[in-house]
């Protein structure tokens, strides 16, 4: 892992800690509407979508386990 996707993944972490269990999913998926905002304006929509195509994507293969 690199170091940044590890400080983020702290931050992450950090932030999912200062929560109550029950307000964890709603603060996750506000991260990713957020983060997924953020990649189409610095990157733009088709290097957004590419992203958000291979979150979904991985959260289809996990399901099927």
């Amino acid at each position: 892992m690199s170091a940044e996707a590890e400080d983020a993944a702290q931050m992450v972490a950090r932030a999912l800690g200062r929560r109550k269990a029950a307000d964890r999913p709603a603060f996750l998926r506000e991260l990713l509407a957020h983060t997924a905002a953020g990649l189409v304006v610095i990157e733009g929509d088709r290097a957004a979508g590419e992203a958000v195509y291979r979150l979904a994507d991985a959260v289809v293969a996990r399901g099927g386990r």
